[in-house]
Formats: structure tokens, C-alpha cells, sequence
């Protein structure tokens, strides 16, 4: 099992930065792609941000492009976020998730998730 815990979620004016980050432990080792995704209310989870272990794949959603920038650290286990220039469409709760074997950006292929974080952009 794996466990993946999110942290850095906060409320912001727009424009502003915020950094997630998200810690995995247990049986976390070699976790081929590392994912960020989003659910704001009423709306369905949606794909954010992905690196691979080697980080020669990566992937953003086009919402956030040149705004987001996903990065990991296979030491200690963890993916950050950064997320600059925010917006009041990024509300949203963050999730973290892990698949072990397979690069994707499909969130019904990830095998672990976290329990996510809030980050609310205030206009």
C-alpha cells in the first residue's frame, strides 16, 4: 500500500502563488507517474498536471499551462506543485495520485490517491 498526503492548500488573491506538495510513504517506491488532478463543486475530477519518474514525460492540463509547474523529488518520495498566477477558476480541491507501473494522465488508471487539499482563489 501507499499513502499519499497533500499539503500546501490555502486561500489566495488572484494573481497570487500557492505550492502543493504531496508526500508519499509506505510501499512508495519506484512510482511511475506522479499526478495532480482537481474537483471543484458540481464538477467532474479533472486531470492537472503529471511527471514521470524520470520526469521526461510531463503533461499539463491546457487550463493551466505556463502557469503550473509540476516537479518531483524520487528521494524523499514527494511531487510538488507550483502554481503561479492564479485565477478564481482554479478553486478547487487538489488531489495527489499515484500510478505504480504506467505513464497516464487518465485518473481512472491511478492506483493510489490522497485525500486532497483545498485551495481557494479569491477575485
Amino acid at each position: 500500500q501507499v499513502q499519499l498526503v497533500e499539503s500546501g492548500g490555502g486561500l489566495v488573491q488572484a494573481g497570487g502563488s500557492l505550492r502543493l506538495s504531496c508526500a508519499a510513504s509506505g510501499r512508495a517506491f519506484r512510482l511511475y507517474t506522479l499526478g495532480w488532478f482537481r474537483q471543484s463543486p458540481g464538477k467532474e475530477r479533472e486531470f492537472v498536471a503529471a511527471i514521470s519518474w524520470s520526469g521526461a514525460n510531463i503533461d499539463y492540463a491546457d487550463s493551466v499551462k505556463g502557469r503550473f509547474t509540476i516537479s518531483r523529488d524520487n528521494a524523499k518520495n514527494t511531487v510538488s506543485l507550483q502554481m503561479n498566477s492564479l485565477k478564481a477558476e482554479d478553486t478547487a480541491v487538489y488531489y495527489c495520485a499515484a500510478d505504480v507501473t504506467r505513464w497516464t494522465t487518465i485518473g481512472s488508471e491511478y492506483d493510489y490517491w490522497g485525500q486532497g487539499t483545498q485551495v481557494n482563489v479569491s477575485s
